[in-house]
């Protein structure tokens, strides 16, 4: 026996099996769940700077600026986030998703290494970086925050 023959001798009992199984993908697709934001972890790079009695306004201009220019010309940079506090700079970077974080962890190495020029000389130690680290909102009192789409 031929396995089409009954489709072909019953055409409206085809076309009403055709009609369920559209229907029932139709449903199917509808419910499916779909997330507007997925969770995505980005490559993300933690750069810490401390200035031991330094004033908020004095680690902005002397140790933020200088870093936030260099990190400026990153390549895959997609945003970064700085917080100048007393004693201590915090700068953020994140990258785009198609950058390997350990060419990004490179590139931010070599952007440090142009900054130190441009750094007071009596910085107790260089900057120092934490790959992998996840991006918080909000920030403490009396801190400068600036954030910067690149």
């Amino acid at each position: 026996m031929n396995p089409s023959r009954p489709f072909i001798l019953r055409p409206v009992a085809t076309s009403l099996l055709m009609a369920a199984i559209l229907l029932a993908g139709a449903v199917a697709y509808v419910q499916l769940p779909v997330s507007a934001l997925p969770q995505v972890d980005y490559p993300t790079i933690q750069v810490l700077t401390f200035y031991p009695g330094a004033s908020p306004d004095v680690v902005a201009s002397a140790i933020t600026a200088p870093l936030e220019r260099q990190f400026g010309q990153v390549p895959g940079l997609k945003q970064m986030t700085s917080s100048s506090s007393a004693g201590s700079s915090v700068i953020t970077l994140q990258f785009v998703l198609e950058l390997n974080i350990d060419v990004a962890q490179q590139d931010v190495q070599a952007a440090i290494n142009a900054a130190t020029t441009y750094l007071p000389r009596d910085l107790p130690n260089p900057p120092i970086y934490n790959k992998g680290v996840r991006l918080s909102k909000g920030g403490s009192p009396g801190s400068d925050i600036t954030t910067r789409e690149a």
